[in-house]
């Protein structure tokens, strides 16, 4: 099921009305998508991922009444998976695992270039390589959700276009077109975000 902006509102409404319904529709829409960005954060481990989603939608269940429809509903919750990602890895005293995203387009490897170019001994590179790594992660969270997750599923996981094409029920023709599309929303997004880091760095 594909919600949009337009329904997270409602949706929560019902929510907190108990509409058994909507808890179905919420569960079915936002737990693979959750789970898939916890799996990726948690060295692919899917006992973890389960866990860490499980404790997020409880939380998340809790705070429903504090959704404004502010940002997309799937942002918010991957607001509250961040920090249950962080207490997972504050438990068990472990450093959180790095999200990158390896892009073989020239226009998309040139932005990304700099997450290893410099070196490690500089700490003003170290901070800006992992300000860098923060934003393509939160550029993909803030694209539409298919594009996001192609994607991820790409470049994190390494399926391949069919793959991908089976999991979003469309012809590997149209999972191409629409990678392509993400390619230019990422590099749109993060350009964006890129010049913002740029401009609070020299200020």
């Amino acid at each position: 099921m594909r919600l949009d902006r337009g329904t997270d509102t409602v949706l929560v409404k019902r929510l907190l009305a108990g509409e058994e319904r909507a808890f179905e529709e919420f569960f079915e829409a936002y737990f693979p998508r959750l789970y898939r960005f916890a799996l990726a954060r948690l060295d692919h481990d899917p006992d973890s991922a389960e866990e860490v989603v499980q404790a997020t939608l409880t939380k998340v269940i809790l705070k429903l009444h504090t959704f404004r429809g502010e940002a997309a509903l799937f942002s918010w919750l991957c607001t509250f998976c961040r920090h249950q990602i962080s207490a997972f890895y504050r438990q068990r005293q472990r450093a959180p695992r790095r999200v990158d995203l390896m892009e073989e387009e020239p226009e998309i490897l040139a932005a990304l270039e700099s997450l290893t170019a410099a070196s490690d001994t500089d700490p003003a590179e170290q901070l800006r390589r992992k300000e860098l790594a923060r934003l393509v992660q939160v550029t993909l969270d803030h694209l539409p959700p298919r594009y996001g997750d192609a994607l991820e599923w790409k470049y994190i996981h390494g399926m391949t276009v069919k793959e991908i094409a089976a999991l979003l029920d469309i012809g590997p023709k149209a999972a191409e077109s629409l990678l392509t599309r993400a390619r230019q929303a990422f590099r749109d997004g993060f350009g964006t975000l890129g010049r913002g880091l740029a401009g609070v760095q020299s200020g």
